[in-house]
């Protein structure tokens, strides 16, 4: 795969800077460290060639000379072009942007084929430009530091994450793996592109290995366990697993819907099946129907707090592969849940994901659980608003604020480092008994950080890490174009402090 790099390194090292000074000097000083991972470790955005490696053909750092002058050898050793982007206004405003944009779009109609551009930027004035390449039938893949907007992450083939950046790419906070934590808040999800490619890996090694064709839903249930990121609530956005298998490319497998198998024809053959009478076939049904019906209402009823769609989908398929290619024939989980009988169970989808609850059962147990919200249940629905915009983790007032107090406690102990930190305040709020996962702990502490907060300069209290955190969401929801005002200011610090 013929690639092209754009850095804009102001950009990058800035946002760094304010996460992590040490990654941001490894970024700077080290740049062969971490093109060598781009280029040999790193994944290929979706509809890759298989098998292809990643040949970096250009290489283009964008670098304001009067700030960051000492970091130019560096990247003249990693091979790098360096464009000079001085500042052109009295703010300090450069000119990286349109150059970047400008030479986008010149070697897109280079004479060398360029299959992947590849930005390194937060700027979301790079959505059209990564459109436009969209449009081109080129791949797209974003290093972005921060927050990025919806819109910018939602352009893009491939988003670096960029934990995965300062971990892998520059070496830095260890390899310790995330260990499985079941929560009932939302998960912060992978990128679509490579659980999609997953996917398809997943479907090919998975019929390579069997000596004979594979059923469908067995294909099916397998891959929403194994596959990292896949839910089978959504299907990576298709809403059934036949849509998601009809959109990769799996030549010579060979996909049969009037067997539900799939076979490699150069070793399998094909063994149809009779089908079973339209009555049997609705008898069966609906002896299904109510064993899915009472697995939900069994799962929610024994939960502490609502069950996400999402985890019930996961137990649906697991237990009931039949369901797991198409719900049905009600092509998505929503619809299949909308036209399930759950008797007095609640199916609330206004927080992304939906959740499921017992409106008469929830209510007594969340006074005894420390996942609950309690009094807090008029938070909810702004807390939820503010997840689907920002991707914010929906966390409980007892999670939220349980986490500023491991982080206060952790600080007050040992000089703060972003991936060591995120670390033992996870492991804390673990001990406590605390659902949350070292994704939301890494959020929260981005978010804190990119509000201003200088961690061991005598200010690091629960209240202030609240005030930071709700500031940084206040920036990115008006970003979002969801304006928060007075009102949802008061709201939030009660939820995330426990005082308006």
């Amino acid at each position: 795969m013929k690639s092209a790099l754009f850095v804009d390194f102001d950009n990058v090292f800035s946002s760094l800077r304010r996460l992590d000074p040490v990654a941001a000097e490894r970024f700077a000083l080290q740049p062969n460290l971490w093109m060598h991972w781009l280029a040999e470790t790193l994944q290929l955005p979706l509809h890759s060639l298989e098998d292809s490696g990643r040949r970096v053909l250009v290489r283009r750092c964008y670098l304001n000379p009067q700030a960051y002058q000492r970091f130019r050898p560096a990247f003249n050793r990693a091979g790098f072009e360096i464009v000079d982007c001085p500042p052109m206004t009295s703010e300090g405003k450069t000119s990286t942007d349109i150059h970047m944009v400008l030479d986008i779009v010149d070697l897109l109609q280079h004479q060398v084929h360029y299959d992947e551009f590849i930005v390194f930027s937060a700027d979301a004035d790079f959505t059209p430009v990564l459109r436009k390449l969209r449009r081109w039938d080129r791949r797209t893949t974003v290093l972005a530091v921060g927050f990025p907007s919806a819109a910018y992450q939602a352009s893009a083939d491939l988003l670096i994450d960029q934990d995965e950046f300062i971990r892998a790419g520059l070496g830095l906070g260890g390899n310790e793996p995330e260990p499985a934590m079941e929560v009932v808040s939302a998960q912060v999800s992978r990128p679509t592109a490579d659980v999609v490619r997953e996917v398809g890996e997943f479907v090919r090694r998975l019929v390579k290995d069997s000596s004979r064709e594979v059923a469908l839903s067995s294909l099916a249930s397998k891959a929403a366990q194994e596959v990292d990121g896949l839910s089978a609530a959504d299907w990576a956005g298709f809403g059934s697993f036949r849509k998601l298998l009809e959109a990769l490319s799996l030549s010579p497998l060979v996909v049969d819907w009037d067997t539900g198998t799939i076979r490699d024809p150069a070793r399998h053959s094909s063994s149809a099946q009779p089908k079973p009478s339209q009555s049997d076939e609705a008898a069966s049904m609906k002896t299904l129907l109510n064993d899915v019906s009472a697995l939900v209402q069994e799962e929610v009823q024994k939960a502490e707090r609502p069950v996400s769609c999402a985890r019930l989908a996961q137990l649906i398929v697991a237990k009931h592969q039949r369901l797991a290619t198409d719900w049905g024939g009600k092509g998505s989980f929503r619809k299949f849940m909308d036209a399930l009988d759950v008797g007095r169970l609640k199916i609330e989808w206004a927080n992304g994901g939906g959740i499921v609850s017992d409106p008469l059962v929830l209510p007594a147990q969340q006074g005894n659980t420390a996942h609950d919200w309690g009094n807090a249940q008029h938070l909810l629905p702004l807390i939820q608003q503010i997840h689907t915009a920002t991707g914010m983790p929906l966390m409980s007032p007892s999670e939220i604020q349980g986490l500023f107090d491991a982080l206060a406690t952790d600080v007050a102990q040992t000089p703060f480092g972003l991936s060591d930190t995120g670390k033992r305040v996870r492991d804390r709020c673990k001990e406590a008994g605390l659902g949350v996962s070292r994704a939301d702990v890494s959020y929260v502490l981005k978010g804190i950080l990119l509000a201003g907060h200088d961690f061991g300069k005598g200010n690091d209290e629960k209240a202030a890490f609240a005030r930071s955190f709700i500031e940084s969401m206040r920036v990115i929801c008006a970003r979002e174009q969801f304006e928060i005002d007075e009102i949802m200011m008061r709201a939030l610090l009660e939820w995330a402090s426990g005082s308006a």
